[in-house]
């Protein structure tokens, strides 16, 4: 029996089909093989060895044709036929800060310490060149171990100045072939740091200094920090804090706390403010660091109020300052009378005293300042908020800012409460 199949094939084509057919018919079945066989090849090929872009090549020619742009664009607008290239500074200039030059501020005319504000406008005569590290710099060791070990090649300091140096320093640091090892438990004025940080907590009717951070103090300015210590130990306690020093020719406090990985920078407020936002730090600290608080009618302080957050502290320990005499009331009335004149002019409160430490708090009400019926420190304009590094102003700012919030106000968590984060960044 033949199947239904070839009987129709054999109605179309007849009983025997022809050889052409045929032919074609195998030609078909070769054409469609050598299609469908190439095809899964190629997608197999694809599948299993697809090639692997170059990223890193390609970001790196990408990376060089930059920097090839960036110096023709910067050719161009010089209007210089070919390139300059910068050659390196003499050893002269091996602590040059740029805005910074004692030299240049005192032909100016400045002085009285306003030579070693940050002058940008003062004109000053240079080549351009890139400064070089000084010799046989390292690399900083990695924190934790770089907050108490640095290298004694990176910062300006010889083993003889070292050696010739007081009983303070030799207290602190200790010298040991090319490092300098910083010895926590010692150094800040007659106590070790850390009984001085639980001192100030005390004095603030914490437990210990562990509790700073649950009572609203996340972030700190230590004006004049020295060796970087104290600024060392509060931030082992997660808070924030930042080192501010006076422009130093030859070594910086400044460099040893950049060196220890601890946030700093230069500057001075002797004629202009310092370059922060206002109600920035919960708390300002200042051991030895030079500033008489009570000079040019306490403007100073208003600067001072202006960078406090409301309820924010300004701790004061300077056993420099301490008055003579027989008599220990007449002693604590001589010394406080020229602060308190000030201090209540800005609504702050002396809350702690204790040995040659000072704790005052400013007001958390910002109707104090208009309510003070003396008016010797007036508000500023409304929505004033000058730009950094302008001259200092005796009026007090910050009052009308939404960011007005006491730092006890704070939940006790890292995260931001919903209130905080409504205002956070915004005046």
């Amino acid at each position: 029996m033949r199947s239904p199949l070839l009987n129709k094939l054999s109605v179309i084509f007849g009983p025997r089909p022809p050889v052409s057919w045929l032919l074609l018919c195998f030609v078909s079945v070769l054409a469609l093989i050598a299609v469908f066989g190439s095809s899964s090849s190629n997608s197999f090929d694809s599948v299993t060895s697809t090639p692997v872009p170059e990223i890193f090549t390609n970001y790196r020619r990408l990376k060089e044709q930059a920097a090839v742009d960036y110096f023709e664009l910067r050719t161009i607008l010089s209007g210089s036929s070919r390139q300059r290239e910068l050659g390196l500074c003499g050893k002269e200039r091996e602590n040059y800060v740029p805005c910074y030059n004692v030299t240049a501020n005192l032909i100016s005319g400045f002085k009285d310490g306003e030579e070693f504000d940050r002058r940008c406008e003062v004109p000053r005569q240079g080549s351009w060149c890139l400064v070089r590290p000084p010799k046989g710099y390292k690399i900083p060791l990695r924190w934790p171990a770089g907050r108490d070990v640095i290298w004694s090649g990176n910062i300006k300091i010889t083993k003889d100045q070292f050696l010739s140096s007081g009983g303070v320093t030799k207290r602190i640091m200790l010298l040991e072939e090319n490092q300098i090892a910083f010895h926590p438990e010692d150094g800040l004025i007659f106590d070790g740091v850390k009984d001085y940080s639980r001192q100030i907590a005390e004095m603030l009717g914490l437990g210990s200094d562990s509790e700073l951070f649950q009572a609203g103090v996340r972030t700190v300015l230590d004006i004049g920090c020295g060796f970087g210590s104290f600024g060392a130990h509060l931030v082992s306690l997660k808070l924030m804090t930042l080192c501010i020093a006076a422009y130093e020719a030859t070594g910086s406090q400044v460099q040893l706390a950049l060196e220890r990985g601890l946030p700093a920078m230069i500057g001075n407020f002797i004629s202009r403010q310092l370059p922060y936002p206002s109600l920035s730090f919960d708390m300002v600290h200042c051991a030895q660091c030079g500033i008489v608080w009570d000079k040019k009618e306490g403007i100073f302080l208003i600067e001072i109020d202006r960078l406090l957050k409301p309820g924010g502290y300004f701790v004061l320990t300077s056993p420099t300052s301490k008055p003579q005499g027989s008599s220990t009331s007449m002693k604590k009335r001589n010394m406080l009378t020229p602060l308190e004149q000030y201090t209540e002019k800005i609504c702050w409160s002396l809350i702690a005293q204790q040995d040659d430490t000072f704790i005052w708090q400013k007001t958390a009400d910002a109707h104090c300042y208009s309510s003070n019926k003396k008016n010797d420190v007036p508000l500023c304009k409304e929505g004033y908020d000058a730009p950094y590094y302008q001259a200092l102003v005796p009026c007090i700012t910050g009052t009308s800012r939404k960011r007005w919030i006491p730092i006890q106000n704070r939940s006790s968590s890292s995260d931001l409460s919903s209130a905080e984060l409504e205002v956070h960044g915004k005046y």
